[in-house]
């Protein structure tokens, strides 16, 4: 999906482009020439904002009272409200682009949205705040990167390692239940801490070694399809509206960035 509010970055060898009009999601970004991330309107890399994974339900709890969010992966509510929507260009130069989105419906509390996008040669940051001009609500960020499994036809596999000090059980429906295990080989669709800040290496052996890393202590990794593999820092667990809830309050808004940086091999 090509939008008006595309906006392409370039540093170097580095180009990225920012589709603003289908959820502020990075549609591309290529190294060299080469594409990195899953291509389709749906893939790339999205941002996971008011909360991130699964909701229970679609419920949870806050200051006493019960909200419903819309079933989008039944029968749960999954990656906030804001992948799909049309976010709103606020600057931009050769290098970095900022965009907003206005918090509405389904989400119950008024709020504002920014994410801004600086691109070096080898590295790129991705910071996201959320605040408030009202009420205080719980609130998660979060960034779903759909990395490519294979850069080029026949290319070497991405390889995903990092060490974590923890695994999220997961249970049959698919959320935390709750306990800390040991970290469990691949395959993965589980969420991992990281006390001292998210840190994964996505390597394709012979071509390209790609960073992930963030202040924030939580990761869920996914590669369950053949096309992608997926490493997504964010402030809390899948279900963490119920479990580790973050409060947004007017002077205390919510912030987390993510940077990828990467080298040739």
């Amino acid at each position: 999906m090509t939008t008006k509010d595309d906006i392409t970055l370039v540093a170097g060898g580095a180009e990225l482009t920012v589709q603003g009009g289908n959820g502020c999601r990075i549609g591309s970004l290529r190294i060299d020439g080469t594409e990195v991330l899953r291509q389709g309107d749906h893939y790339g890399s999205f941002p996971m904002v008011p909360w991130c994974g699964r909701t229970e339900n679609g419920r949870f709890l806050s200051g006493g009272q019960t909200y419903q969010l819309p079933i989008t992966d039944p029968p749960h509510a999954i990656h906030g409200t804001v992948r799909d929507q049309a976010w709103t260009p606020v600057r931009s130069s050769a290098t970095e682009a900022v965009f907003t989105y206005d918090l509405t419906d389904p989400w119950p509390w008024d709020g504002r949205v920014t994410q801004i996008f600086a691109l070096a040669e080898d590295s790129v940051t991705i910071t996201m705040g959320i605040e408030t001009y009202g009420e205080s609500f719980p609130a998660q960020i979060g960034w779903h990167p759909w990395f490519r499994r294979t850069l080029r036809e026949g290319g070497a596999e991405a390889e995903i390692a990092f060490d974590a000090a923890w695994q999220e059980e997961r249970g049959e429906n698919y959320l935390p239940t709750g306990k800390r295990i040991d970290p469990q080989p691949s395959p993965w669709d589980d969420c991992f801490g990281m006390p001292d800040g998210v840190d994964v290496t996505v390597t394709w052996a012979g071509e390209l070694e790609l960073k992930v890393a963030s202040r924030e202590q939580w990761v869920v990794v996914y590669d369950h399809q053949p096309e992608g593999v997926c490493v997504e820092p964010q402030t809390g667990p899948p279900n963490g509206l119920n479990t580790h809830p973050r409060l947004v309050t007017p002077i205390d808004p919510l912030e987390a960035s993510t940077t990828w940086s990467w080298r040739r091999l």
